[in-house]
């Protein structure tokens, strides 16, 4: 049995897939994703190199749609809207769903230009606001990433500046400004060295229940300890949802507990 899913019947959810397909050209990349994915908490997506979970994660904000080959079936519904509807503005939806990469990529420009990047963007009244204002922004989304402290007296220094870790932070600090609803993250540590992951961890898990978290991992150890909910995906299946422990220390399915135990990937 695949695409196994996790949940009560009343639970909410953010994002649901059903019977979702994708291509890229004539490579089938993904079959068959059906997901009911829980508002307010952190899921992780976990396989083997190749197997499907970046590409899964992009999907939800049609980051996808930037290589022309791309092709999709199927529906993707974030809070019960279909992200495919012709009257979805990809502005829009990039605001409500918002990216953080792999690796760092803050602006090349100071650290406080950065947070209000998105905001001038997403806010025709932004030039409006005034400098105290703009201020409040950049101060309350700095605090929410544990960074405040750190630059608050140099926030005109430039962001490559900054660690990797603060730069990592920053990225996410840029996107709440606009009040997105959902944070897809992939691998956001994988350039980070320990310590600057487990401050990354701490700062995940903070968010987590004002916003809802899809973090892409390579790392078995991370998803365990940094995510309720735990997706398997190989070879571009939806292979087993569910809580992350149980996931963990009882997979339902044989080829999850090949992966967890070691077996392949």
């Amino acid at each position: 049995m695949s695409n196994t899913e996790h949940g009560s019947d009343d639970a909410k959810y953010v994002i649901r897939t059903e019977e979702m397909n994708l291509w890229y050209g004539t490579f089938q990349a993904l079959f068959d994703i059906n997901s009911n994915i829980k508002e307010g908490i952190i899921t992780s997506l976990i396989g083997p190199s190749g197997c499907g979970k970046t590409t899964l994660l992009r999907s939800f904000n049609r980051i996808n749609e930037r290589l022309g080959y791309v092709r999709i079936n199927g529906s993707i519904q974030i809070f019960d809207k279909n992200i495919y509807d012709g009257d979805v503005e990809l502005s829009q939806l990039r605001k409500q769903v918002g990216m953080v990469f792999q690796r760092p990529n803050p602006l090349p420009l100071s650290i406080r230009q950065n947070v209000l990047f998105g905001w001038h963007i997403h806010n025709e009244k932004s030039e409006r606001l005034s400098r105290s204002e703009q201020n409040d922004i950049v101060e309350k989304s700095l605090r929410e990433v544990v960074l405040w402290d750190k630059v608050k007296d140099r926030l005109n220094d430039k962001a490559t500046f900054l660690s990797l870790e603060e730069q990592q932070k920053l990225c996410i600090a840029r996107l709440l400004p606009v009040k997105p609803k959902v944070l897809l993250m992939d691998e956001p540590c994988s350039a980070l060295d320990p310590k600057g992951t487990e401050a990354v961890e701490e700062l995940i898990w903070r968010l987590r229940g004002e916003y809802s978290i899809l973090i892409v991992t390579h790392n078995m150890a991370q998803a365990r300890r940094a995510s309720d909910e735990c997706i398997f995906m190989l070879m571009g299946k939806m292979i087993e949802h569910g809580g992350t422990e149980k996931v963990f220390s009882d997979p339902q399915q044989k080829e999850t507990a090949d992966y967890i135990e070691g077996r392949y990937g």
